[in-house]
């Protein structure tokens, strides 16, 4: 926010605004969590801790620098719904530290245990309902602006990793023209003079999009039971590597568990419970179309001993509905899906799921999990919303007598 300690002593020397906030010593937990909502709910700013209200810097006993910046980013984790990302740094002004913690503005609404805040002037106001419906509509998804396309806050052109971003930018392109190139993929974003990764750039160039969009992975296990029960739990994992690597680990955890029954006739038959090419199919579709913004869940996949069930955040997109989803194409993240329309699947995943690439984008999808799944179990699957979530249940297919 300031490019020297100068401009920033002269930024204390104006005083409290909607942008800056200065604490003499570590609030309680409410209350900072609530200065930090705030600003993520507006439009970011900064709390510099170690300034009284009279713009005095008192500073912060050496011995206490450290649990300071601790504790902020704890609050930032574990005391507002979602996290907020922040930027701390600790700086000695006039020989006295201090920490400077910076709050860019959300893509998300943040909320505290005492509710939805947002910034005016030199305070804090909680926001009335008229105010909390207008900025859900700002920043959720009803708009013109696609989701995926939008810049994410303390992203930079670095935070997209080189060797996942070449695979979307010509070969042997010049080093000077690889950002210009970025921008017009839309994995990079202007924002104002900044340049900030884009919601999709960081879903399939970074190495962990959870550290930026959270709950962005695909959670997975499996159950020898019919039920959520933990004492039946065999296995669990957490795949959250770029987007077309999640598919990958899914798929391959389903693959795992698949049992396969088989039968020697003129030559082997096997009876898999589940249909790979179908697998694959649901959980790029969940990928594709879950709804990046509603950060409370993940994509969750279940494996129990009658059952296969792929949750995906979000409801059905634009005039989509559970009856008419064989035949809709409808997509809620354009970008995402013209990105792994590119990505070409190995020769091993292409011969199990016949396709070349992630996404083929003819709307076939859909029709071959229903189709692929009923032939093999004698059962249609089943697409079910519940709470603005996706729900698809894909039935093993018993061994024959």
């Amino acid at each position: 926010m300031f490019d020297s300690l100068t401009e920033l002593l002269e930024k204390i020397y104006l005083g409290e605004d909607a942008t800056i906030e200065f604490k003499t010593e570590m609030p309680h937990r409410d209350n900072m969590a609530d200065e930090i909502a705030a600003f993520a709910n507006t439009q970011g700013g900064m709390i510099l801790i170690g300034v009284d209200d009279n713009k005095e810097i008192i500073g912060i006993e050496p011995q206490k620098l450290d649990n300071v910046e601790k504790t902020v980013v704890e609050i930032c984790n574990d005391w507002i719904e979602p996290t907020v990302p922040i930027f701390t740094e600790k700086l000695r002004l006039d020989d006295k530290n201090i920490l400077r913690i910076e709050v860019e503005r959300s893509l998300f609404i943040h909320k505290t245990s005492n509710g939805y805040f947002t910034r005016k002037e030199t305070c804090n106001k909680e926001m009335s309902t008229q105010q909390l419906a207008r900025l859900f509509q700002t920043r959720s998804q009803p708009r013109k602006t696609h989701f995926d396309t939008l810049s994410v806050p303390n992203t930079y052109r670095r935070t997209l990793r080189e060797p996942l971003y070449k695979r979307f930018i010509t070969e042997n392109t010049a080093e000077d023209m690889i950002e210009d190139l970025l921008l017009k993929r839309t994995l990079l974003v202007q924002e104002g003079q900044k340049i900030r990764a884009s919601v999709a750039g960081v879903l399939m160039c970074h190495n962990t999009p959870d550290d930026y969009l959270y709950n962005s992975f695909i959670q997975a296990v499996y159950y020898l039971s019919t039920e959520m029960d933990a004492n039946y739990q065999l296995d669990a994992k957490d795949f959250k590597g770029p987007l077309d690597q999640q598919i990958i680990d899914a798929f391959k955890f389903v693959q795992k568990y698949n049992a396969v029954a088989a039968r020697k006739a003129i030559g082997r038959i096997d009876y898999p419970e589940y249909s790979m090419r179908a697998v694959f199919e649901a959980i790029v579709n969940a990928v594709v179309h879950r709804d990046y913004s509603k950060t409370v869940s993940k994509i969750r996949l279940f494996m129990f001993d009658d059952r296969l069930e792929l949750y995906s955040p979000g409801a059905l997109a634009n005039t989509v509905t559970v009856d008419n989803l064989r035949y809709s194409q409808a997509t809620r993240n354009e970008l995402l899906a013209r990105l792994l329309s590119e990505i070409r699947l190995d020769d091993d995943m292409e011969r199990q799921v016949k396709r070349k690439h992630f996404l083929e984008r003819r709307g076939e999808g859909v029709g071959i999990i229903l189709n692929e799944s009923e032939t093999l179990s004698g059962k249609m699957p089943v697409y079910e919303v519940f709470d603005e979530e996706l729900r698809l249940t894909i039935f093993a297919a018993k061994p024959p007598k």
